[in-house]
């Protein structure tokens, strides 16, 4: 198992700015997955190019707003970044958040009846589409294609020292725990655990198998609500 990072310094409330001493998980450093991110995204974004119209005019008439939704999250080490996807929720989903109760365990927020979801926001969820500008996030190299999900700054302003090592990876558009109960895992020490084995697992063909797994669980609609 890789170590957590052994000093973590929040300056703000909002945890924008900290310092991290780490040992560096191979992953980050691997060219083949760098290079079978690009790959990925590229593929993607094609994919994103074809389908923006329709989900754009879709996401339009079903409720008033924006066609994306960006929002700050966590990487690698700690480090910020701005995550981009199609809206799937109201307006001002953010606002309304207090009115919602968790249905999850510790520091991830679900409910599989959340009212602020769209009747077109349901539908991209299960299908993952909603996730498709994220392929951007990849080619920029904020984000890979298999990793962990990214967190937000009240998820990491929680974290304890175990909680750290899921961002000893770059955040991914899947990974163990996508491809193992997907929404259904509602238990954040669950995700961690399924975080920390893709850790110990790690090797550049266990991406490809991961990535294979997801196709399989998205088109099956395996753990989506």
């Amino acid at each position: 198992m890789y170590p957590t990072p052994v000093q973590i310094i929040l300056q703000s409330n909002t945890c924008k700015d900290w310092t991290l001493e780490f040992a560096q998980h191979p992953s980050v450093q691997s060219k083949f997955k760098r290079c079978l991110d690009i790959l990925g995204s590229l593929v993607g974004l094609l994919i994103l190019a074809i389908a923006f119209v329709p989900i754009a005019i879709t996401i339009k008439l079903d409720s008033p707003g924006a066609i994306f939704f960006s929002q700050e999250r966590y990487g690698v080490y700690g480090r910020p970044f701005r995550i981009w996807k199609f809206r799937s929720m109201v307006n001002d989903a953010e606002n309304l958040k207090s009115l919602v109760d968790n249905e999850a365990n510790g520091l991830v927020f679900k409910n599989k009846n959340d009212f602020r979801i769209t009747k077109v926001g349901r539908f991209l969820r299960s299908t993952s589409l909603d996730e498709l500008p994220q392929f951007w996030n990849v080619l920029m190299g904020d984000m890979s294609l298999v990793g962990t999900r990214p967190p937000t700054a009240d998820e990491v302003a929680k974290y304890n020292n175990r909680h750290w090592q899921r961002l000893n990876v770059k955040p991914g558009l899947t990974g163990e725990w996508q491809v193992h109960g997907r929404s259904q895992v509602k238990d954040f020490e669950q995700i961690v655990e399924l975080d920390l084995r893709y850790q110990s697992n790690w090797h550049p063909l266990y991406d490809v198998h991961l990535i294979f797994k997801t196709i399989y669980v998205i088109v099956g609609r395996i753990g989506a609500f």
